[in-house]
């Protein structure tokens, strides 16, 4: 891999941070936390398997993304009636004010991930 290709990537991966940093000041939340958000506004009752898929994370890291969120009373869990192994997760009322009032027009995109995203 060439220098400039590295260069880019820490370009990326620095205004990600920046964005994430962001976030967290504006909502109090990370990256992971907004994304499971609005996964389960999308699609609630989803199992942490599930979840997992839909945010591209391990197992492991799912897991304390949900303890994280379920820590700050965004999301709940609701045992499966069929299967007690199983758990279903969804936003709490507050959960759902946050998601709401998340108005991601706002904030600003830094140019490096404009031109990815656009």
């Amino acid at each position: 891999m060439d220098k400039q290709k590295i260069c880019r990537i820490r370009n990326v991966y620095r205004a990600i941070m920046a964005l994430e940093n962001e976030f967290q000041e504006a909502y109090n939340v990370n990256i992971n936390e907004a994304m499971l958000l609005c996964t389960l506004r999308d699609c609630s009752g989803m199992t942490s398997g599930e979840i997992a898929e839909q945010l591209g994370l391990t197992p492991s890291n799912t897991s304390k993304v949900i303890t994280s969120v379920e820590k700050k009373a965004l999301i709940k869990r609701k045992l499966d009636k069929a299967d007690k192994r199983q758990m279903h997760f969804a936003l709490t009322s507050k959960g759902e004010t946050l998601i709401e009032s998340m108005h991601c027009s706002e904030i600003k995109l830094p140019n490096v991930l404009s031109n990815i995203v656009s």
